[in-house]
């Protein structure tokens, strides 16, 4: 089975706080206010759910979901 994983992209985030806010389950903000991933690999379907609204919402396309086999 194949496992997915998140990761934000610390180079792109401008810290507009949507993941964290929407998602924090799976983000929490770090000391300057942009997002910083809580739990990485993705276990269960809230996860999922939770990660995808936060790919949605992602103003500037910081986070990626990605599938390891």
């Amino acid at each position: 089975m194949a496992t997915i994983r998140v990761a934000i992209d610390s180079t792109v985030c401008e810290g507009h706080g949507r993941c964290y806010v929407l998602s924090p389950e799976v983000f929490v903000a770090d000391e300057e206010g942009n997002g910083e991933v809580l739990v990485s690999e993705l276990t269960s379907a809230p996860l999922m759910i939770a990660a995808r609204l936060a790919v949605r919402n992602c103003p500037e396309g910081a986070i990626t979901l990605i599938e390891d086999v």
